[in-house]
């Protein structure tokens, strides 16, 4: 596979593997069924969250050659994941200066891992 592709799909699978760790967290802050249920929680997105960022990180690491790069690229990722996540199922905005910012920081985050070589 090219290095294109490897980036992509580690991207594609450290996104999953955030998706999923927001429920993991959060699902009892929406939920008042998840209130007070913190084993089946672990029991249901544990394994999905273990594996997108098995993988994630597998093919990110052959794409990008650096387990720095891997790792701040999963981070910057969580900034799409977490704010239109939190936004839409708790109604907390993205929309505050700090949360801009930070959100800025972030996508700069993964450019500067993905373009500077």
């Amino acid at each position: 596979m090219s290095k294109t592709t490897l980036i992509l799909l580690g991207s594609l699978c450290l996104l999953l593997g955030q998706v999923c760790a927001w429920f993991l967290n959060n699902s009892q802050f929406v939920w008042d069924w998840w209130k007070d249920k913190p084993i089946i929680t672990a029991l249901i997105w544990s394994f999905p969250v273990s594996i997108a960022f098995w993988w994630g990180s597998k093919w990110s690491y052959a794409g990008l050659e650096s387990a720095w790069a891997s790792r701040l690229l999963g981070f910057g990722l969580s900034y799409i994941s977490f704010p239109i996540l939190t936004w839409v199922l708790m109604g907390e905005s993205p929309l505050t200066p700090k949360n801009i910012i930070s959100s800025i920081l972030a996508f700069v985050l993964v450019a500067m891992q993905i373009f500077w070589k």
